[in-house]
């Protein structure tokens, strides 16, 4: 982040996907408007099917399941998984609301 901010490449609508390839690791790709210098640049391209959830991180093996068998229900594969986290437990106390979005690399 401090990277992306000392260039000004935010976009104007932020996105942060997360890769959450195992218990131990978590690969996290942030939006930009253009190269970053001295960052690893990743292009995620290709075609998703998404689904908004609401509630606690608790749900998470269940919205994974629902994902799934919406991918599977469309006759598609899903290659990866992404997620984004659209609040932080205190925004979310504050706003009423938690989604998390989840991505579905087909």
């Amino acid at each position: 982040m401090e990277k992306i901010k000392n260039v000004d490449t935010l976009t104007p609508e932020p996105l942060m996907l997360t890769d959450e390839k195992s218990l131990w690791g978590v690969d996290i790709y942030n939006a930009v408007s253009k190269n970053v210098p001295h960052a690893e640049m990743v292009k995620i391209s290709e075609a998703f099917l998404m689904k908004v959830f609401d509630g606690v991180y608790q749900n998470m093996g269940k919205w994974v399941g629902e994902i799934k068998g919406f991918v599977e229900l469309k006759g598609k594969e899903i290659k990866k998984l992404y997620f984004s986290y659209t609040t932080c437990p205190k925004c979310a106390k504050f706003y009423g609301k938690n989604y998390v979005l989840i991505f579905a690399q087909i």
